[in-house]
């Protein structure tokens, strides 16, 4: 994924009105360029986070038809709901995905920020990175007063709009404020309580938030609030980093919550605002019993989470990605309100299944398909595939001994050192199957060039120039493979010598497959060049190749001398 990719967050003021909400959401899959991710609706609330990614340019246009749907369906001087809010279009944050600094993602939201102003007369201020002044960072002191208090919050001049109209009318009443930003991923993450008590709910926010809770002298509830020496009331810092929260009773669920809004999940994480939120419940005889995520979330979050959980059940984290983000789910309770699909709510997921919306990548076909694919007359999956998927199954089998062992009675305390040597397996095997549809994505690359048009002088030279990165392309990828499959058989070397002894017959058939894949990609890399017109690049290839084949060849005989002996 090269090009650039920006994902825009807008929270709309309506999360009950079905129909609303749909037509709200999908003017922006009429901009190109622009995926629809996710639409999640909170009755309670009556909210809606809606999420949607692409080219900033497109994903700027969108945004803008967002903003203005929602001012023309939403009346805001009919509004209720739990959340805090101000706008039809509550808040609009753009977020960098690919490809994108900060710098450049508050340059788009700066301009998002005016057109709206300008073109729908909508106020807009600008806060978190976006910001224009420094006391407009912090998303809770834009938003104070609310709707309610829009009135005279525009009446102060220190509160005149960054854009857009700056005095109350009939039209800002309907449409209230939108706050435009530019920040890092921030995750939405309510946690639920078995109490229906706000009061409560709220002083465990108070206890994680980094904003903490207002001194007091005394009494921490009824106690004199202590100010400093300009008059402002002294906070008492909370527990955690990067975090915002508050607690509400949601009659939708019959609970109370903690709202949270993780503005880094570098500092704090999702697992860590879970674990110490359930140690402060308890300490006030209350019981965490689950927790929700608004919109997408990273895949790294849920990934850090389940390697949390399973090193605190002492379990191997060497195992495939989708299974750790399970354990995640379970652990976290995210699915105790509603079914929570790892394929509809994490980003990458996302953006990966729209991507390849209509198409059939190999390492998704099943075993049977991808055999018959293999042997149907066409010469793409060719050997270059094989070979990758050959390696994926021996280092699946060195990482299958490193699970066992980690799991093996009598070796807990050897379970960390097995849990590292599954991971490897997991990255070498994750690469290899990357590999796969990479083989058959380089030979189509060649395919595409030979189509190119050969009629004048000028056209041949382009032809050649294409065929010839085209070609250099199909042998590099090759060569990853012999690379991932020789570095791959460290793991079944290891589990030869260390590993479970029942399975030691397995990390000899991972090292024979590695092994193999190894030298199927060798013979790719050598047809491949041929009759490649770059003898540099051919001789500085073919020479690291051998060299490859070479110690695994070696690599693979010691393996297999150590099974031998084990058997």
């Amino acid at each position: 994924m090269n090009q650039q990719i920006i994902e825009c967050v807008p929270n709309i003021s309506e999360g009950r009105d079905a129909q609303k909400i749909k037509a709200i959401s999908e003017v922006v899959e009429t901009v190109e360029g622009v995926m629809l991710l996710n639409v999640d609706p909170g009755h309670a609330t009556n909210r809606t986070v809606i999420t949607f990614a692409g080219n900033p340019e497109a994903v700027i246009d969108a945004a803008f038809l967002l903003v203005k749907k929602a001012s023309e369906l939403i009346d805001m001087s009919k509004h209720k709901g739990e959340h805090p809010r101000f706008g039809a279009t509550d808040v609009c944050p753009l977020v960098p995905v690919a490809n994108m600094s900060m710098e450049e993602t508050i340059a788009y939201a700066q301009k998002l920020g005016e057109r709206i102003g300008n073109e729908l007369n909508i106020p807009i201020y600008l806060y978190e990175s976006a910001a224009l002044k420094s006391d407009r960072t912090n998303l809770a002191t834009v938003r104070s007063g609310e709707y309610e208090g829009l009135k005279n919050k525009l009446a102060d001049p220190n509160w005149k709009p960054d854009f857009g109209a700056s005095v109350y009318s009939d039209d800002v009443a309907k449409s209230g404020v939108t706050a435009v930003s530019a920040r890092d991923f921030l995750v939405a993450y309510n946690i639920n309580l078995n109490t229906t008590s706000t009061r409560r709910a709220n002083s465990i926010a108070f206890d994680i938030r980094e904003r903490g809770r207002v001194k007091r002298e005394g009494n921490s509830l009824t106690g004199k609030i202590i100010k400093d020496k300009n008059g402002d009331p002294v906070s008492e810092p909370g527990l955690l980093k990067a975090v915002k929260g508050i607690g509400w009773f949601i009659e939708e669920y019959g609970v109370a919550q903690i709202s949270y809004n993780l503005t880094n999940i570098s500092i704090t994480s999702i697992h860590e605002a879970f674990d110490k939120t359930c140690e402060r419940a308890a300490i006030r005889g209350i019981r965490v019993t689950g927790s929700e995520l608004i919109g997408l979330v990273p895949k790294k979050a849920l990934l850090d989470a389940g390697k949390h959980f399973l090193r605190k059940q002492e379990r191997s984290e060497g195992i495939h990605e989708e299974e750790i983000m399970k354990i995640a789910v379970k652990s976290l309770g995210l699915d105790e309100l509603a079914p929570f699909n790892i394929r509809e709510r994490v980003i990458e997921y996302v953006l990966e299944d729209r991507m390849y919306a209509g198409s059939t990548r190999l390492v998704d076909m099943t075993l049977t398909k991808f055999a018959n694919e293999t042997a149907a007359e066409s010469p793409a999956p060719g050997g270059g595939s094989i070979a990758a998927y050959v390696g994926a199954l021996g280092v699946s089998l060195g990482g299958m001994v490193a699970n066992l062992s980690a799991h093996k009675r009598g070796w807990d305390d050897k379970w960390e050192y097995y849990s590292d040597w599954a991971a490897k397996g997991q990255a070498y095997k994750d690469e290899l199957l990357r590999l796969v549809d990479e083989d058959t994505n380089a030979f189509n690359k060649i395919m595409d060039a030979l189509g190119l048009p050969k009629s004048t002088e000028a056209e041949k030279m382009e032809r050649n120039s294409a065929m010839l990165e085209a070609t250099k392309g199909a042998t590099m990828v090759p060569y990853s493979v012999m690379e991932a499959s020789y570095n791959s058989m460290e793991v079944m070397l290891e589990m030869a010598k260390t590993g479970l002894p029942a399975s030691i017959s397995d990390a000899g058939v991972g090292a024979m497959c590695a092994r193999t894949a190894l030298r199927g990609a060798h013979l790719n890399v050598r047809i491949n060049v041929m009759d490649m017109d770059a003898p540099e690049f051919v001789s500085d290839i073919l020479a690291k190749a051998a060299a490859l084949d070479e110690k695994a060849t070696k690599l693979e005989a010691e393996i297999l001398n150590l099974v031998d002996k084990g058997l």
